[in-house]
C-alpha cells in the first residue's frame, strides 16, 4: 500500500513541477508557479518516507526518482531566494537615516478587512516616507484619512471592486498620476518623489489582476510587462512596488526583471512570503519591490498580521548610484517579442477585470 501511495504523491509532485513549463498564459497553468514551496515539501516527504516501504521495488524507485526530480527542479527556482545565492542588491554601509534614503510601506489591506486599527498602528509605528495601500474602498479611505493627514501629499483612488489604491508621501510629489494602463478599471499610480537631499525618485505602484483558474492571465502579464518596458527607458532612479499577483520566481516576473533591468532585493536574502497571511503552510512571495541599479538595501522586512490575507512589506533603500549591484540578465529577442504580443493583445480587448466580486 505504501509504495502505491508514494508513487501517486510523487507523480503529483512531478506533474505540478512540469506544468509551469507550458508557455500558456492561462490561470490554471500559471497557478502552478505559486506552490513551488509546497511541492518541494511534499516531494521531500515522499523521499523521507520511502524507507518505510521496505524493499526497493521498481515502484518505490520510480517514486523516489520522480520526487527527487521534482525537488531538484523546484529548487532551481527557489534557491536564488535563499542566503545561498548571490545577493542582487548589496547592503548599504552608510548612514541609514541619511537624506538620500527612502522607506516604502506596501500593504494590501484586503477590502473586506475592517480592522483599520491594526493598519493605522503599523503605519504610525513605521513612519514610512511613502505608503502604498491596495484594495482600498471608500471606507478604507475615510478610515486612513486622519493618519494620512501627517503626510505631505496623498493620492486617493478608492474603488469598491478590490482594485482601489492609495499612495501617501511625506516628501513633495511631482508628476503624480493615476493611470489605467490596459484596463479602465485597474489603476496604478506613478509619481516622482523629492528626497531631502534634492534628488528625485520615481515610484510606480501596481496591483494587476489576479490569476483565476478559468481565465487567461494576459491582463496581469501585459500590465507587468508594459511597466517593464517603461522602466527600461526611465532616466530617474526607479522603484516599482505593489501586489503584483505573481510570485517572485514566475516566468512573467523573471521576464519583467530582464526587460526592465530592475533588481529584486530578496535574491540572496530570503523568500519574504507575504500571502496568504492566514495560513502558515500556504504562503508565497506575492508583494514586491523592484528598483533600479541606483539603490542599495538598508532594510527589508515582512511586517506583522494586520487582518488582511497579505502581510505588509517594509523597505528602506539608499540612493547611491555606486552601481555595485548584480544586474539581471539581458532580455532575449523572445522576451521582447512575447511582451509586445501580450501588450498588443490586451490593448485590443474590452472586458471587465478579474476578481471584482470577491468581496461581495
Amino acid at each position: 500500500m505504501i509504495p502505491v501511495v508514494l508513487v501517486i504523491l510523487a507523480s503529483i509532485c512531478l506533474i505540478a513541477t512540469l506544468i509551469p513549463f507550458l508557455p500558456i498564459a492561462h490561470g490554471f497553468v500559471r497557478s502552478f508557479d505559486f506552490g513551488r514551496l509546497q511541492v518541494m515539501g511534499l516531494a521531500a516527504v515522499v523521499i523521507a518516507v520511502s524507507p518505510l516501504a521496505g524493499e526497493a521495488t521498481p515502484v518505490v524507485l520510480a517514486a523516489l526518482a520522480m520526487a527527487a526530480a521534482a525537488l531538484l527542479i523546484q529548487l532551481v527556482y527557489v534557491l536564488r531566494f535563499t542566503p545561498f545565492w548571490r545577493r542582487q542588491t548589496v547592503d548599504f554601509a552608510g548612514d541609514p537615516g541619511s537624506a538620500d534614503t527612502i522607506s516604502v510601506l506596501a500593504c494590501n489591506v484586503k477590502q473586506g478587512n475592517r480592522d483599520y486599527r491594526r493598519v493605522i498602528a503599523l503605519l504610525e509605528e513605521l513612519e514610512p516616507d511613502v505608503a502604498v495601500f491596495m484594495e482600498t474602498d471608500d471606507k478604507w479611505g475615510e478610515a486612513l484619512r486622519p493618519a494620512l493627514s501627517a503626510f505631505h501629499e496623498t493620492i486617493y483612488q478608492t474603488q469598491d471592486d478590490s482594485y482601489g489604491m492609495i499612495l501617501a508621501s511625506r516628501r513633495p510629489l511631482e508628476h503624480s498620476e493615476v493611470r489605467f494602463l490596459l484596463n479602465e478599471e485597474v489603476p496604478s499610480i506613478s509619481c516622482v518623489v523629492g528626497l531631502p537631499g534634492g534628488r528625485k525618485v520615481r515610484i510606480i505602484a501596481l496591483h494587476p489582476e489576479p490569476p483565476l483558474p478559468n481565465r487567461d492571465t494576459l491582463g496581469r502579464d501585459a500590465e507587468i510587462l508594459l511597466v517593464a518596458e517603461e522602466a527600461r527607458d526611465e532616466s530617474l532612479p526607479l522603484i516599482v512596488t505593489g501586489d503584483l499577483n505573481d510570485v517572485a520566481w514566475s516566468r512573467t516576473t523573471r521576464r519583467f526583471l530582464r526587460i526592465s533591468g530592475l533588481l529584486d532585493p530578496r535574491q540572496g536574502r530570503g523568500l519574504y512570503n507575504s500571502f496568504d497571511a492566514r495560513y502558515r503552510f500556504l504562503r508565497w512571495p506575492l508583494d514586491h519591490i523592484f528598483h533600479s541599479r541606483h539603490f542599495e538595501l538598508v532594510r527589508l522586512e515582512r511586517q506583522r498580521f494586520v487582518g488582511s490575507d497579505h502581510f505588509p512589506m517594509f523597505y528602506r533603500l539608499a540612493l547611491t548610484e555606486r552601481d555595485r549591484n548584480d544586474p539581471p540578465e539581458d532580455p532575449s529577442s523572445e522576451d521582447k517579442e512575447e511582451a509586445q504580443e501580450a501588450i498588443a493583445t490586451e490593448k485590443s480587448r474590452d472586458r471587465p477585470p478579474a476578481g471584482t466580486d470577491w468581496e461581495d
